[in-house]
């Protein structure tokens, strides 16, 4: 079983940054694939950003490419989403999620695990 927390959220005004955290514990061994969804009020999930953890490939969604940076430290079986340029759009509950698959090119939107969620509120 894989536990997975995050934290970082907030609120922030259009063109800001916020910078969140995933810290996985439990079987972590068994993580290939580690990545952002995130889902708005009234919308469908959105995959964000995903994290080949072997190959430490990232993998962005058209609507942040170029804002958003998916890193880890393996050490610490933490992932990391840096959001820069934030738009409204952008506001949204961020969740982090793991599983022991191979990472797919596009950012999913379901995983074998995920985090409690964090709020990212982006005022314009």
């Amino acid at each position: 079983q894989v536990q997975l927390v995050e934290s970082g959220g907030g609120s922030v005004q259009a063109g800001g940054s916020l910078k969140l955290s995933c810290a996985a514990s439990g079987d972590t061994s068994t993580l290939f694939c580690m990545g952002w969804f995130r889902q708005a009020p009234g919308k469908e999930r959105e995959g964000v950003a995903t994290l080949s953890t072997l190959r430490n490939v990232p993998y962005y969604a058209d609507s942040v490419k170029g804002r958003f940076t998916i890193s880890q430290d393996s050490a610490n079986n933490t992932v990391y989403l840096q959001m820069s340029g934030l738009k409204p759009e952008d506001t949204a509950i961020y969740y982090c999620a793991a599983s022991g698959s191979f990472c797919p090119t596009r950012p999913p939107t379901k995983y074998a695990f995920e985090g409690q969620g964090t709020q990212v509120t982006v005022s314009s």
